[in-house]
């Protein structure tokens, strides 16, 4: 059976991004890092098979991910759809912002993850 987490093939990819990350990432990282949001644990640029989310919560099995403005041009919204769906075929959840969104309403954003945890955690006891 093939490794499906963070694969050694992958290493590069996600160091790159993780050296290079976009303002928006760097500024989201500050609050999720160091288990400030409700203590658990988020690692950044976290590959999933091939892919590589921008932040993880291997515990809640949540991905969380800021979508830039390449993601909307040309194929690379139907590539993000199909990216997503494999990726949750692994049971894991997904949650997107626009960078935007982090730059104009962060604390909009924390609480979206905040509630989106709660209702996880509801889910598991």
């Amino acid at each position: 059976m093939s490794r499906i987490f963070n694969r050694q093939t992958e290493n590069l990819k996600r160091q790159e991004l993780r050296n290079n990350m976009p303002k928006a990432e760097a500024i989201l990282w500050k609050k999720l890092r160091r288990r400030q949001m409700l203590g658990y644990k988020f690692r950044r640029q976290f590959s999933i098979k091939q892919y590589v989310v921008d932040f993880y919560c291997p515990d809640l099995k949540l991905a969380i991910e800021l979508d830039g403005d390449s993601h909307f041009i040309g194929d690379a919204p139907q590539y993000d759809a199909e990216r997503q769906k494999e990726i949750e075929d692994f049971w894991i959840i997904f949650i997107r912002f626009q960078n935007n969104e982090v730059y104009r309403n962060l604390n909009g954003v924390l609480v979206t993850i905040a509630e989106k945890i709660k209702e996880m955690e509801g889910r598991q006891g």
